[in-house]
């Protein structure tokens, strides 16, 4: 399962930004993942409720937006969301082999609360 890995590098990130931006608390944070990402939503989740105990991000909702796979004919120039993974042009029938989009894995934003008085 290799959820768990990513919620670790998710992890990561999230105490890496919250300790620049001095939050004391993550309460949310936002996904960007695509549909060829090979990630479970669900087990990731689960992961990170995992590996963010006792730390800032610890009870931490995670909210993931899923990226449609999208592709460009060269043929014909079209950008088209490609349906069912059939990499083929709807306009013109070529083959296609161009992604514009689908394996994203980006965090968009992480929400929380600043740990206190910056004195």
């Amino acid at each position: 399962m290799h959820e768990l890995s990513i919620a670790q590098s998710l992890l990561d990130i999230i105490v890496d930004e919250s300790q620049r931006h001095r939050l004391g608390r993550v309460d949310k944070v936002r996904l960007r993942i695509g549909e060829l990402a090979a990630v479970v939503p669900e087990s990731l989740r689960f992961c990170f409720d995992l590996v963010s105990r006792d730390t800032v991000a610890g009870g931490a909702v995670i909210e993931i937006e899923t990226v449609a796979v999208a592709a460009r004919c060269d043929k014909c120039d079209l950008s088209f969301e490609v349906k069912e993974r059939v990499f083929q042009c709807p306009q013109c029938g070529e083959p296609v082999f161009e992604m514009l989009g689908g394996r994203e894995l980006e965090v968009v934003n992480i929400e929380g609360e600043t740990g206190g008085e910056d004195g």
